[in-house]
């Protein structure tokens, strides 16, 4: 095995688990710190000195999403809803879009691609500012939205197959496929690129991954047709709880007919999220890294323990990913485009 690789699967071995949010845990933490030596030398060095908090910090965006309101719709678009051109026609920019449709439908059926240029905008400002809290929180943050916006499932309103028959394939392609066999993947991808035009970019993730649903749910299908049903699922256990998960006979047949896609994903993210990265610093007039604060403030520290502890004590978080999207409603184009009239 190569020098490289063995350092990959030594970086990858210190992450803790998946445990079945979005991406996972496991990946959505491996995507924020491989994003990291992908950076330029002006900025590596200052990366690396917080490796950990832009770690272990990827999964905040995913325990805030059952605690507060009007997170959950900053993960996901579900371009389905708006017609069957709307992946071409959807305004790309926020205030257009809200002159369409009205802020309340676009907030029904999801904001990621407008939330990661928001937030690309907030972390231009915080290196302007020298602002170290604010750089670190919206780095960790603006990684997990982009790899988001990476997913297929994440831009359809049949987000967890439940309107296929195909529930759970949500966490499957995210979660389980990344983490039984991403030691595998090549996470070289090239340094950080600046991003001429960040909101166009955000909507170029969502129109790739958009485009791959098919292969998600077809490949999906077929292969259960070849499988019975003790062959497809088998039990694990995690924790003190026995879990029925997808069977690893099917688990690597359906990776084997995806042909790399979930490997492809998470390469995109990797690259993407130094680049936004890259691109805020660049915007921001490329202040000296060096000459920041050397640690967290203690409002900061202070700020992440009583997010943590709000997470733990908040509501019931759904068992399968996407059940806290069920109260959404169909969106009527033809009568919404008529009240914008």
């Amino acid at each position: 095995m190569a020098f490289r690789q063995i350092a990959i699967l030594l970086l990858l071995l210190l992450l803790p688990p998946a445990t079945g949010y979005g991406w996972g845990f496991f990946a959505h933490q491996c995507i924020n710190r491989l994003a990291v030596f992908t950076l330029p030398p002006e900025m590596v060095g200052f990366y690396k000195k917080h490796i950990r908090y832009i770690t272990e910090n990827a999964v905040n965006p995913d325990r805030r999403r059952y605690a507060v309101e009007g997170e959950a719709p900053r993960h996901y678009i579900d371009i389905d809803v708006y017609g069957d051109s709307a992946l071409y026609l959807m305004p790309r920019f926020w205030q257009e879009a809200v002159d369409r449709y009205g802020e309340d439908t676009l907030m029904a059926h999801g904001i990621v691609p407008w939330h990661i240029n928001l937030m690309k905008f907030q972390l231009t400002q915080a290196f302007k500012e020298r602002d170290l809290d604010r750089i670190l929180r919206l780095s960790a943050d603006i990684g997990h939205y982009i790899a988001d916006a990476c997913v297929p499932l994440h831009t359809t309103r049949n987000y967890n197959g439940q309107l296929t028959g195909q529930r759970g394939i949500h966490a499957f392609w995210e979660t389980r496929l990344p983490e039984m066999l991403s030691d595998d993947y090549d996470f070289f991808v090239g340094q950080a690129q600046y991003i001429e035009q960040p909101q166009r970019k955000a909507w170029e993730l969502v129109m790739g991954a958009h485009m791959a649903l098919d292969s998600v749910l077809r490949l999906e299908r077929e292969l259960t047709q070849e499988f019975s049903e003790e062959k497809k699922y088998s039990y694990e256990v995690r924790g003190n709880v026995t879990t029925r998960v997808y069977s690893r006979a099917f688990s690597e047949a359906y990776h084997r007919r995806l042909n790399g896609q979930v490997e492809r994903q998470m390469r995109l993210a990797v690259q993407t999220v130094s680049s936004f990265w890259y691109t805020a610093w660049v915007d921001a007039g490329q202040p000296d890294l060096r000459l920041l604060a050397s640690d967290i403030s203690e409002e900061e520290k202070q700020r992440l323990k009583l997010e943590e502890k709000e997470y733990e004590q908040g509501p019931h978080k759904p068992r399968e990913e996407g059940e806290a999207r069920v109260e959404r409603q169909p969106l009527y184009l033809g009568r919404n485009e008529q009240t914008q009239e």
